[in-house]
């Protein structure tokens, strides 16, 4: 392991860093640093991890390239969100602090306009900004970006799943070609690699870690239980976590709000980070969450993006993404600086192919786990109580004290030690023994296990409609710009519940199918027979041919029809060259079917 000195930067950046306590570089800095500050013009495409030291990666080398003494936008960094757009400038200034005359100017949606106007009155070296505020004022004339020697764009894999890529791609028309573009993403996706090969020249590639893989610091854990159960599991989670700080991934913002309502009603320190909230409440929820006011953040994918949070203990997934790459992004929130980070995902059985498909995908093993008991529970909270009360004195102001203590002392005197403790314990421990007394087991029993997963084996038709799924479709496709996304969305506002598990989406041109449990499916036709935009829920399966071929009814017909128009055009070949056991009196009698009709139509 080099120290920053060996990497080659400036004595003023080596005194900001070193008041910062940065001791040793991390692997994308060490790798970075010299890459940069060397004789290479070449392009830089870097790979790695959330939380692995990207933006003193890329910050460090870049103070160093840029001439503080020239008032011109030099350098260009490109985030997806407020939140990381105000990290990075914050980062930035710091490691410069002791670089005379270096500015740098953040610029985002939900700020005052006018109040950033005033900023950009001198132009900054480096600009920090959000694609959407950036384009904004270009088109104002008030940044100008012909002085652009370096463009960095960080989190660019989120960028491009948040919408950004026409955005970018009109920043870039704005920027100098014979700039030099650093691309710093978590993974690769194919649309980042088609940016790197249109925009950017000879790029070199430094990876930290394998390709879209998750960090190495995390443990993946997932517990199995029915759909109905996730909530309760979620609670036992947390319960058998004391000191948990965590955030809880939910698929749609109305998920979010029930979770984070639930568990405030039932006495959790949490809150919700979703799309409606205001600028103003999103910030208030962030900042008790950063200063660990907050215990629990319950949130969306959307909401979470660029979110800088450290020292999390566990990442929580109520609900897997649909995206492995949005898995990668979550778990990635956890476990950084090289620390231990948990990711947990609560699953139904269905879901256990998702497991193995992300497992590939990230390299990483996950550990099933049985949902902890309540007996398991109340354990963990005892031993946290008792774990608190013996290092209560580090924080025992004893000369505040003092003037109480002969009067508790006389209170107390008819207690032995034995019976003190154990009232001190039941006045603090009662609830959880109280909730938990009778508490189920809510871990799937084994043989359900066993039979759903002979289910998954048995190919197509074995997924449908069978066991406690069935498989119900829309008459709406691809073609009517549906996505499983969209799907999601029409069944959640279309129910008005956001508690109905939905597996096994599939989209073709004309409907779109999925598999829920059997008991939501008459309260799922009741809601979609109240709409009156046209789109209607049905039952796969109808039809006992199609069933055995693994279609629905539309698809059936058309199977069949298709079927028979090929025997009678391989019987009418057949007869031409006098083929096939009943070709010679197959064709005449043909014909003189169609003739009779012919002669009935005429007459």
């Amino acid at each position: 392991m080099s120290t920053f000195k060996e990497l080659g930067l400036s004595e003023e950046i080596l005194h900001g860093i070193e008041d910062l306590g940065f001791v040793e570089p991390m692997p994308i800095q060490e790798k970075v640093t010299p890459f940069l500050l060397g004789d290479s013009t070449e392009d830089l495409v870097a790979l790695a991890q959330t939380g692995t030291g990207k933006t003193a990666g890329f910050g460090l080398p870049l103070l160093q390239l840029t001439d503080s003494s020239v008032q011109k936008i030099q350098a260009l960094v490109l985030s997806p969100t407020r939140e990381l757009c105000i990290q990075i400038s914050n980062d930035l200034k710091n490691f410069s602090k002791y670089i005379k005359g270096m500015k740098i100017v953040p610029v985002y949606g939900g700020e005052n306009i006018v109040t950033q106007f005033k900023q950009l009155d001198v132009p900054p070296q480096i600009l920090v900004a959000t694609p959407g505020r950036l384009i904004d004022l270009i088109e104002r004339g008030k940044v100008k970006l012909s002085s652009i020697r370096y463009l960095v764009l960080d989190e660019a894999d989120e960028m491009l799943n948040m919408g950004f890529q026409e955005d970018i791609e009109r920043i870039l028309q704005e920027i100098p070609e014979e700039r030099r573009t650093l691309l710093f993403s978590a993974t690769m996706p194919k649309e980042i690699a088609n940016i790197a090969k249109k925009y950017m020249r000879n790029s070199v590639e430094i990876a930290i870690g394998r390709k879209n893989s998750g960090t190495e610091n995390v443990e993946h854990i997932y517990y199995m239980v029915q759909a109905k159960d996730r909530y309760n599991c979620l609670k036992r989670v947390v319960d058998i976590n004391p000191d948990i700080y965590a955030i809880i991934f939910c698929r749609t913002r109305q998920e979010t709000k029930d979770v984070a309502e639930k568990l405030m009603q039932d006495g959790y320190n949490a809150d919700a980070l979703h799309g409606d909230l205001s600028q103003a409440q999103r910030d208030t929820v962030m900042q008790r969450f950063r200063n660990k006011t907050l215990q629990i953040l319950v949130a969306t994918d959307v909401a979470a993006r660029g979110l800088d949070v450290n020292n999390l203990t566990h990442v929580i997934n109520y609900n897997l993404p649909d995206d492995v790459e949005n898995y990668t992004h979550r778990s990635g929130r956890t476990g950084r600086a090289g620390k231990k980070g948990i990711s947990i995902s609560i699953i139904h059985s269905k879901e256990k192919g998702k497991i193995k498909t992300i497992e590939r995908t990230i390299n990483r093993t996950f550990v099933q786990q049985t949902v902890p008991s309540g007996l398991e529970v109340c354990k963990s909270q005892l031993f946290s109580l008792i774990n608190r009360i013996q290092n209560a004195g580090e924080n025992i102001d004893k000369e505040q004290i003092q003037p109480y203590l002969p009067m508790i002392m006389e209170q107390l005197k008819d207690l032995s030690r034995e019976d003190l403790i154990v009232n001190f314990v039941s006045q603090e421990f009662n609830r959880f023994l109280e909730y938990y007394k009778n508490a189920p087991d809510l871990n799937i029993p084994e043989k359900d296990k066993k039979s759903r997963g002979d289910r998954d084996r048995s190919g197509r038709g074995g997924r449908r409609s069978s066991g406690d799924l069935m498989r119900l479709k829309i008459n709406m496709g691809s073609r009517d710009g549906f996505t499983p996304k969209r799907v999601l969305g029409l069944i959640n506002d279309t129910t008005d519940s956001h508690d109905i598990d939905v597996h096994d989406i599939e989209i073709t041109s004309r409907y779109s199918f999925f598999d829920v449990d059997k008991s939501v499916v008459p309260s799922m036709m009741n809601a979609f027979a109240r709409q009156k935009d046209g789109i209607q829920l049905m039952e796969v399966f109808k039809d006992r041919r199609s069933r055995r071929e693994g279609l629905d009814d539309g698809e059936g017909r058309e199977r069949r029809n298709r079927d028979r128009d090929r025997k009678r055009s391989r019987d009418d070949r057949d007869w031409k060259k006098g083929k096939g056991s009943d070709a010679k009196n197959e064709r005449p009698k043909r014909e003189f079917r169609r003739n009779k009709d012919s002669f009935r139509r005429n007459r």
